[in-house]
């Protein structure tokens, strides 16, 4: 009698994409100061911070400053990705992700960490990190009043599938798998607000203060 297989331990990538142009801010949003760092610098600690098994950052082909920015934040370059076509949205960066070869081959899921929430509270985060690993096949969502928020978590077959879906945006690449989806329904504020626009950087501020 064989015995039942076993499943694979939780292993999260973390996905942090910094290829959008940020036009509604006027600036790299990435670039912004946050505490004593950058937002971008913000973002790898606080993954850091959650353990995750591996990090990676897309960076828009031909951009200078936020790689010059992972230069002075001693980020390896053999963990970044290139988005060659970030004109096509933040989807793209997803799919540029979803394509490279580096990924460690233990990782089990994927977080796909926006640059617009460095106000989220780290034990928001870690919340969502131990729901998904108590629920290992699903992709799971923050959830905020019944609504799905960001950082997805994917599962390596929806991760994997991403590469040749034919979708234009993570949502509308979601939607045929929503009953997969589970949602962790979270208290924060920090899910009303994405960082967009000047006013927006200091709600958000605020907000983390």
């Amino acid at each position: 009698m064989k015995p039942p297989a076993q499943t694979p331990p939780f292993s999260l990538g973390a996905l942090i994409l910094a290829a959008g142009r940020s036009a509604r801010m006027g600036q790299a949003k990435m670039l912004l100061p946050w505490g004593d760092t950058s937002v971008l610098g913000h973002l790898i600690r606080q993954w850091q911070l959650l353990r995750a098994d591996s990090i990676a950052i897309v960076c828009a082909e031909g951009d200078e400053p936020v790689p010059a920015e992972l230069d002075r934040l001693g980020f390896p370059h053999e963990n970044r990705i290139l988005n060659p076509n970030p004109e096509r949205g933040m989807f793209s960066s997803v799919q540029a992700a979803a394509c490279w070869p580096r990924w460690p081959a233990a990782l089990t899921h994927w977080a796909i960490v926006l640059g617009d929430q460095p106000h989220l509270r780290l034990q928001t985060l870690r919340q969502l990190i131990d729901f998904a690993a108590a629920r290992s096949p699903l992709v799971c969502q923050p959830g905020r009043r019944g609504h799905g928020r960001h950082p997805v978590i994917l599962t390596r077959p929806a991760f994997s599938h991403l590469a040749s879906s034919p979708a234009t945006t993570l949502k509308e690449f979601l939607a045929p798998m929503s009953h997969q989806i589970a949602l962790c329904e979270v208290d924060d504020p920090g899910f009303d607000l994405d960082v967009d626009r000047p006013e927006d950087y200091r709600k958000a501020l605020a907000l983390a203060s």
